[in-house]
């Protein structure tokens, strides 16, 4: 494996490789798979807007120390989540039409 690779891997979020792969739903709707591709993309979202604010430094007087080292990665992953919810970069959308796709190809 390259070694770019595997780092890349392990810095990967776990809630992106962690629990199991389900199969289509054949009884799903399309708020359900709507939810299910706004959370892929609050994924995304949330390992890219982790490099972004990887470099900034915090300020002494008020911030920084082991309380925002703590809770910068959930602020982060809120600001994905809202992103994605409101119309986010369009990933949402195109996953959308493939799970109903697929939960259709399932019922047939």
């Amino acid at each position: 494996m390259d070694a770019t690779l595997a780092s890349a891997l392990t810095r990967a979020p776990q809630t992106a490789l962690s629990g199991p792969v389900k199969a289509p739903n054949p009884n799903g709707t399309h708020a359900s798979a709507r939810k299910a591709a706004e959370e892929f993309e609050a994924v995304f979202l949330t390992t890219m807007l982790e490099g972004m604010f990887a470099g900034l430094k915090t300020d002494a007087p008020f911030g920084g120390g082991n309380s925002e080292k703590t809770y910068r990665s959930l602020l982060v992953n809120e600001y994905a989540k809202q992103i994605s919810q409101n119309g986010g970069l369009g990933i949402a959308d195109q996953i959308t039409r493939d799970l109903i796709a697929l939960q259709e190809g399932a019922q047939g």
